[in-house]
């Protein structure tokens, strides 16, 4: 198995797209045994002592942690209290292995957030049916948060996670002193398309304008989200206004060259405007503000004569 003083993956097939378990124990044979077992249908870890099991949840975030209550050094029930302890790692689900123990060892460890155990000697089938239990589980409660923080048609983020991302690159900005730019962008003459296309081929413009410009924010940290019938939002962190006029011109151009209606063999282009603002937010700044001067740079986009990016001209 070789060194087990380093978190080792088993198995790097398809990792990425696999549910991943890490496996943490000192004893040797625990740990091959239940890799064996596990690592065809998920990604595989491992770590040899508490203290590398915790940088390997910060690093790898894995579904699930199947956690050796006996272990020299920093036990079972002192890694989960750790655990439980750090935002990043709080909600992984935690089984413990263990021989047969007490019932008072039992009802410490679920009053500690133990999802459950398994007892050796286990046996194949037992490991993978309790592993595949809270895979279920946390497949399941991922599905429902995408849903309630997704807009169904064009899979971008819904307005309650544009509000949430915000909020949070807001205090961040604050914190660290960095700029901050928000593009709102509306389609021109929308209701006009629907009319004149049917209200099908406008949801199909919708996505193809949500890909678009999912495609055109390079970053993690870039957020697109729909704000309402034919508008978008954008949050780009750490990006002047410089660097937001540019994301916005290039995605301006590039749904104008690229999203096109047609009625009968008559080709129609969708053009949309987009509005700018951008700061380095202090503690007595306003979110509100922020937000209002990218509409109303909206609104001089469109005055204008649409299919334009204007930039706020205040703060």
């Amino acid at each position: 198995m070789g060194d087990m003083g380093q978190t080792i993956e088993f198995d790097r097939r398809e990792s990425s797209k696999r549910n991943s378990i890490l496996i943490v124990s000192d004893d040797t044979l625990i740990v091959q045994t239940l890799a064996n077992i596990l690592s065809n249908q998920y990604a595989v870890y491992f770590s040899k002592n508490g203290s590398d099991a915790l940088k390997a949840a910060k690093e790898h975030g894995p579904d699930i942690i199947l956690l050796d209550i006996v272990m020299h050094g920093m036990g079972g029930f002192d890694v989960i209290v750790a655990l439980k302890s750090v935002g990043e790692t709080a909600d992984i689900p935690v089984v413990f292995v263990t021989e047969v123990g007490s019932v008072e060892d039992e009802e410490k460890g679920f009053s500690l957030g133990v999802a459950d155990y398994i007892q050796k000697p286990f046996t194949p089938p037992m490991v993978k049916l309790r592993v595949k239990n809270q895979i279920k589980l946390i497949n399941q409660t991922r599905l429902i948060q995408h849903l309630s923080t997704t807009d169904a048609l064009t899979s971008t983020a819904n307005k309650r996670q544009f509000d949430a991302w915000l909020n949070q690159e807001w205090r961040r900005a604050i914190r660290y002193k960095t700029p901050l730019s928000f593009l709102m962008l509306d389609i021109d003459h929308f209701k006009v398309y629907n009319e004149n296309f049917g209200y099908p081929q406008g949801d199909i413009a919708l996505k193809s304008i949500a890909n678009i410009i999912k495609n055109e924010l390079k970053r993690p940290g870039d957020l697109v989200a729909r704000w309402g019938g034919e508008e978008f939002v954008i949050l780009l962190p750490e990006t002047n206004i410089q660097g937001a006029c540019k994301v916005a011109e290039d995605i301006r151009a590039s749904i104008e060259k690229n999203v096109i209606m047609f009625q009968g063999k008559t080709p129609t282009r969708v053009m949309v405007s987009i509005g700018i603002s951008s700061i380095i937010p202090e503690q007595h700044s306003f979110i509100e503000s922020f937000v209002s001067e990218a509409e109303k740079a909206l609104h001089r986009s469109k005055e204008s004569g649409r299919n334009r990016v204007v930039a706020s001209e205040s703060l």
